[in-house]
């Protein structure tokens, strides 16, 4: 793998996370909305080193690529050229930002729903769980004694295990999950926005009745 991340959506999440994986060695290609004509100034001033290209040269070009839009707007990217793909859904329902959405909430979890509409995606559920600047405040180096777990689920397990490499680069101790726990990393599960370790991560969910791969 060359270490080429590309991250569909410019926000909040997708800087971050692409100033993480700069300073960890990985190329970012990273794509904004072509209704935002800011966006790449901000790109430049957010993320140097990072090259803002269209969607479809992020999907061609990248190892993992990473959903950072709203669910709302997962439909307006071209999911089906995901197929085969390392796909990370880093994405949330929030009800300020994206109302109702009957789809999402009658699914499993939002990962659930988001993989049906395109089943030919190597999804993996993470980076979902922490706040952006909780990204950047809590990456610590491998081995430190405040290192701030993050879960990767998938039934993938390759995808899975190739998230969990990206996340120790980018700072934090991965903690491989089952699918099926995508919905306790959601708002209300039992580590969402709370600072746990690996062991910790485990104990929270083992308590939910998922168990750590």
């Amino acid at each position: 793998m060359d270490k080429r991340l590309g991250i569909i959506g410019a926000g909040k999440v997708g800087t971050t996370l692409g100033r993480l994986a700069l300073a960890s060695g990985w190329d970012v290609l990273i794509s904004a909305s072509p209704t935002r004509p800011m966006q790449s100034l901000i790109v430049e001033t957010m993320l140097p080193g990072a090259r803002l290209v269209p969607e479809a040269e992020v999907v061609a070009g990248a190892d993992i690529v990473v959903l950072a839009v709203p669910i709302s707007k997962a439909t307006t990217v071209d999911l089906p050229a995901l197929s085969g793909k390392v796909v990370i859904d880093a994405m949330n329902h929030w009800y300020p930002v994206d109302g109702s959405h009957d789809e999402v909430e009658d699914a499993p979890s939002s990962s659930h729903w988001v993989q049906s509409l395109n089943p030919a995606m190597r999804l993996v559920k993470s980076l979902n769980h922490l706040g952006y600047h909780d990204m950047e405040t809590d990456a610590r180096p491998a081995g430190h004694a405040e290192r701030r777990a993050v879960a990767a689920a998938s039934d993938d397990v390759e995808a899975r295990a190739a998230v969990a490499a990206l996340l120790d680069d980018l700072g934090f101790d991965p903690v491989e999950l089952p699918f099926a726990a995508s919905r306790q990393l959601e708002g209300g599960g039992p580590v969402f926005g709370r600072w746990v370790d690996a062991s910790g991560l485990r104990s929270a969910l083992s308590r939910s009745g998922v168990r750590a791969t």
